[in-house]
């Protein structure tokens, strides 16, 4: 059971235990937690890389076109494409917004911040985080997705997109659904530093930032460059041989995964069934920089980014700085206060 604190002067939930990376890269190895992180509930596999993968095997059977059908760009199967994203999308943070945030089933009880989400806010269009959050991730998030994948299915047709069958080497088939995870996951890394680089975070990464007090559908509420930057881990299959199912396993882990990381909850909710939340992820959003990775590859440990608590945010050097805030609509005083 997760036990946590509320820190007084900051009103923010804080678990009691400490943040912890997969235990894949530990010596000696420890092959009982190793088991409990890759099949327990909540953990690698169950239920949201089995959901992604489920997605990824179904659409590619009835939700997408044939590659004789990608030979032509023709607006049927693109549109298919697009409508299949956008039900995907609301489905999966749409589904958990309702839980959470509508229904409230879990009330305030493991949430980091206490605030709902914010209304009246004009640094969000419509004056609304919530709709803001929404028109980005399926105006612009989708169909930069969609776009991804036409290109990928285009490429795949014309023979320019290396292709792999499960007929040319099943073991490799296989092994490729890891290698998509482990290229993912350092693609954020370090496309992430990239995206806090002044000149990219003024002019794009900023309106992601603007959720402070993240909820699901923050999760893939991006300025479009950053949509085509964070979205662009699919470049792997220019150059590894793959199936159209593991592009697409690729992608929707990469657009749909940020619901449940940006909840602003923690743990597993929802009387245990429905596990959401990041609080290595979210000390990130309210404090800006730091912890640019994910658990899964400890990579902000090895490059020296990591931090596990407000207080070491607010060691001096890590101090976020008025133009984090003032670009995150962000009064600096509901923050230390």
């Amino acid at each position: 059971m997760t036990t946590a604190r509320r820190s007084v002067r900051r009103r923010e939930w804080i678990p009691d235990e400490p943040i912890e990376f997969a235990p894949i890269f530990v010596w000696p190895p420890q092959p009982r937690k190793l088991a409990k992180y890759f099949f327990s509930w909540g953990g690698f596999l169950w239920p949201w890389r089995a959901i992604w993968l489920g997605l990824a095997i179904g659409s590619w059977y009835w939700l997408s076109p044939s590659l004789t059908e990608a030979r032509n760009l023709e607006v049927g199967w693109i549109a298919t494409i697009f409508i299949r994203n956008l039900v995907f999308i609301w489905v999966i943070a749409g589904g958990i917004h309702l839980v959470l945030y509508t229904l409230k089933l879990q009330g305030k009880d493991l949430k980091h911040d206490p605030r709902w989400p914010f209304v009246g806010r004009r640094t969000f269009l419509f004056k609304s985080q919530v709709r803001d959050n929404v028109f980005w991730s399926c105006v612009s998030g989708v169909t930069i997705w969609t776009a991804w994948e036409v290109l990928f299915f285009y490429g795949y047709a014309h023979g320019w997109v290396p292709y792999l069958a499960w007929s040319d080497n099943p073991v490799l088939f296989v092994l490729m659904f890891g290698v998509v995870v482990i290229f993912r996951k350092i693609h954020f890394y370090f496309t992430h530093r990239m995206l806090h680089w002044p000149p990219l975070y003024r002019s794009a990464h900023y309106l992601h930032h603007k959720n402070t007090n993240p909820g699901p559908w923050s999760g893939m509420a991006m300025h479009p460059i950053e949509h085509l930057i964070y979205l662009s881990s699919v470049v792997i299959h220019f150059v590894v041989a793959s199936h159209p199912i593991h592009m697409m396993f690729n992608i929707f882990e990469t657009a749909l995964a940020p619901a449940h990381g940006h909840t602003g909850f923690q743990g597993r909710t929802v009387k245990g069934r429905l596990p959401v939340g990041d609080y290595f992820h979210w000390l990130h959003h309210r404090y800006f920089e730091g912890n640019y990775g994910e658990l899964t590859i400890p990579l902000d440990k090895w490059f020296g980014t990591y931090r596990d608590s407000p207080e070491a945010y607010e060691a001096a050097a890590n101090r976020p700085t008025e133009r984090h805030y003032a670009l995150a609509g962000e009064d600096p005083q509901q923050v230390s206060d």
